[in-house]
């Protein structure tokens, strides 16, 4: 445990002209004694062989730890979504200008992960001890090291192939401040800002594929926004125990599960009549593309809304029976298939179903394998720590996060 002293003591030194006490370890090439008193090491202790041995171990860990501060099954989707943007400008045909539009957004997204632990990382403590942060395999430093350089990447980019897009970049870099250290613990308004970087990568993509593309080419932003502000809000239902213990008033640790599940689906819900009014409203190069995925996309996410709107549902004067993060971690786990599918609905409205096809499937299968493996350990923490976080009680983190109170 954090901050938890653990003494070693040494067994005692032999008399002097005896062998040490048999059963105790002590043999030739490890520790003992000068004659004063003092434990030295002599030779053939622990050779070069061994110090790789550790060396090797600690990179694995430490690589180990990186990769889950990346969430790899969510990094498809802001990839995607600055596809979507480039053709929806009219890129959708030029690789090279794909490969940027999908880059740029991706190593955002990393800056944002990063940053994000860093920042949660005395909430973490409390409601997710076994993430890399809390559980010491991955230091604060190097997590704001690793966020800084993904933000550099990113910048880069767009000062290279559009530098107007840099304003666009300072927002979203704002935006991930502003989520995590203020706007997370107030309501709807964390999970709003989260809709917005999100809209903000798609318009990053259509001004990486033409400088100045027309405003009908944004449209579809405003899907992103209402469908991540939606996902995002299913996420702070999964997270109600460890955001309540950490004083953090989402919607559903204010308003309840159940209500906080509806304004999730109605979200939703909007998102998708955004995208039929841009399907039926404005010009598109492959409509029919653009409906059929559409559509497909809806149908998943009537498989992640229905069972959470049903184990949200009030089961007596206690409210929504047990189970109910669980049942938000699986919803939310089909909502990352789902927002691939609508993302690649909106890349075969401007690009053609070929395209889209030829993107969607790779980058589902690695999500839903990556996912597979990684998500519930990073998400959901073991049993004692949660029980021990319940424990503590509201708002008792380890700096009292009073910066989140109303």
């Amino acid at each position: 445990m954090a901050g938890r002293k653990i003494r070693h003591h040494a067994p005692a030194a032999a008399p002097e002209g005896t062998a040490p006490p048999e059963g105790t370890g002590r043999t030739a090439g490890t520790a003992g004694t000068d004659g004063t008193g003092r434990t030295g090491r002599t030779a053939g202790t622990a050779g070069p062989a061994s110090r790789r041995t550790r060396w090797r171990r600690g990179l694995g860990g430490a690589v180990v730890a990186h990769v889950q501060t990346w969430r790899p099954y969510t990094l498809a989707h802001p990839a995607l979504v600055g596809v979507a943007g480039a053709s929806s400008a009219g890129g959708g045909h030029r690789p090279g200008v794909l490969g940027l539009a999908a880059g740029a957004p991706a190593l955002g997204w990393l800056a944002g992960h990063y940053l994000g632990d860093w920042f949660d990382r005395e909430l973490d403590a409390i409601a997710k001890p076994q993430r890399p942060i809390p559980s010491g395999r991955l230091s604060p430093g190097a997590a704001l090291a690793g966020g800084t350089a993904c933000a550099a990447g990113a910048a880069l980019i767009l000062a290279v192939v559009n530098w107007r897009t840099l304003l666009l970049f300072v927002v979203a870099m704002a935006g991930i401040v502003a989520y995590s250290r203020f706007c997370k613990g107030r309501g709807i308004s964390g999970n709003a800002v989260r809709g917005v970087l999100t809209a903000l990568a798609f318009a990053v993509g259509a001004m990486l594929a033409r400088s100045d593309p027309p405003a009908r080419a944004f449209a579809p932003a405003l899907v992103f926004l209402l469908h991540d502000t939606s996902s995002n809000l299913v996420g702070t239902i999964r997270d109600v125990d460890g955001d309540r213990a950490g004083g953090y008033l989402s919607v559903p640790v204010r308003r309840g599960v159940g209500p906080a599940a509806r304004l999730a689906a109605a979200l939703y819900a909007g998102a998708v009549a955004v995208a039929v009014a841009v399907v039926v409203l404005l010009p598109t190069a492959h409509p029919g593309a653009c409906a059929v995925l559409l559509g497909v996309a809806a149908a998943v996410a009537l498989a992640a809304f229905g069972p959470l709107l049903r184990g949200t549902r009030p089961a007596g004067p206690a409210g929504p029976g047990p189970g109910v993060q669980r049942t938000a971690l699986r919803a939310h786990e089909v909502l990352v298939v789902e927002r691939l599918v609508l993302t690649a609905a909106v890349v075969a409205a401007g690009a053609g179903a070929p395209v889209a096809l030829c993107l969607l499937a790779p980058l589902l299968a690695f999500s839903v394998v990556t996912q597979a493996v990684m998500r519930a350990r990073h998400e959901l923490p073991p049993p004692a720590a949660a029980q021990a976080g319940d424990a503590r009680g509201p708002g008792t983190s380890g700096t009292d996060r009073k910066a989140y109170q109303p």
